[in-house]
């Protein structure tokens, strides 16, 4: 059974300035904190590969951002959208500002001659618009004239900045369709990537589409209450094969980042045993992990440092203990590591205590 507990159990206080606005370069020298039960040490990404042994498998997400932020005016009034689910060949749910000049039947007219109609209105400052185009000439045109929908706490100029459509992407970006990076994935370089071969690291790739929840703030107060956005997410054979394999060898699977760790454990769900093995997997999941969660699959997680009293925050918590999580997030504070979706990592180890059950 979990204990309840409060969203408030998950707050901590970070300094504004410690909210990275651009992204390490290169991308290997980001600091990461080596996270292994009670002891804490300070190394870089590009550390990796020495913190990880032969036989251990790296899974990584292969998820692209599209640049799904528009810009645009309706009558006179400046607005913008992002695009966050696709509803048919030409419509999109969007979260729209300012919401009240999203009436239905207002026409939106957008950068490079791009135009919609507001079809209907949904929860909260959402949208649903219909655009005076479909299919890939839709594709085309929102890849030419949106901008990187990055979070709200990195600023940016209304026009956006050209170097985020390189610098929001991981190396492993091949499928089109998150509205945010998974964003463990922006530590790897080719020199990285190289090294963890060369040493024995296997490196295996999921699909998780992030999607518009990971903008949402927990809004409850008991933790339970809180339900997650659905996200669609595929594990190919290949990649449920290279997973087993691992296990049955003795490598620990190690996943970048929690939208890769909750599409294994989906999948683990899905093959309904403990034993760590993986069966192929094609769908939404809407897997919300929180402490007292026992883990099938994972031994280690690379993360960035996440938002307090967030859903991933939760998340890490549950892999590697609250009262450790706390205590490395008030390390990484006072020695100032860069937090958030352009700041620094952690490498964790999964507690070894298992509490409660899945």
């Amino acid at each position: 059974m979990f204990q309840p507990m409060k969203v408030s159990d998950f707050d901590f206080d970070l300094p504004p300035r410690l909210i990275a606005q651009h992204p390490a370069l290169p991308r290997d020298a980001a600091r990461m904190l080596v996270v292994e039960n009670a002891r804490l040490l300070d190394a870089h990404a590009r550390d990796l590969p020495d913190r990880l042994q032969p036989g251990d498998l790296l899974v990584v997400n292969d998820t692209r951002v599209v640049p799904t932020r528009l810009s645009g005016r309706i009558d006179a009034a400046a607005v913008e959208a992002t695009l966050v689910k696709r509803l048919g060949p030409d419509r999109w749910l969007a979260f729209v500002k300012p919401g009240r000049k999203f009436k239905p039947g207002a026409r939106v007219l957008f950068a490079g001659g791009l135009t919609a109609d507001v079809a209907g209105r949904g929860e909260g400052g959402e949208a649903e618009l219909a655009f005076d185009r479909a299919g890939p000439a839709l594709d085309a045109a929102i890849g030419e004239t949106g901008i990187m929908p990055l979070p709200p706490y990195i600023k940016r100029p209304r026009e956006g900045d050209a170097r985020d459509r390189r610098d929001y992407q991981t190396l492993f970006a091949a499928h089109d369709g998150a509205v945010a990076a998974p964003t463990a994935g922006l530590h790897f370089t080719e020199a990285l990537i190289a090294a963890l071969k060369a040493r024995g690291i296997e490196i295996a790739s999921v699909t998780l589409h992030v999607g518009a929840g990971t903008f949402l703030p927990v809004k409850v107060d008991n933790v339970a209450d809180h339900r997650m956005h659905a996200e669609w997410g595929e594990i190919g054979e290949e990649t449920a094969a290279a997973v087993n394999a691992a296990r049955a060898r003795g490598g620990r699977i190690v996943a970048v980042g929690s939208t890769a760790l909750r599409l294994l454990e989906t999948a683990a769900q899905a093959k309904r045993t403990a034993d760590g093995t993986i069966v192929p997997f094609r769908g939404e999941t809407d897997i919300f992990i929180i402490p007292g969660y026992r883990f099938k699959v994972a031994d280690m997680m690379l993360t960035n440092f996440h938002l307090p009293r967030s859903t991933l925050f939760m998340l890490v918590s549950a892999f590697a203990g609250l009262e450790t999580m706390k205590r490395a997030y008030a390390h990484a504070i006072a020695a100032e590591y860069r937090f958030y979706s352009y700041g620094d990592c952690c490498l964790l180890s999964r507690a070894e205590k298992k509490q409660g059950a899945s």
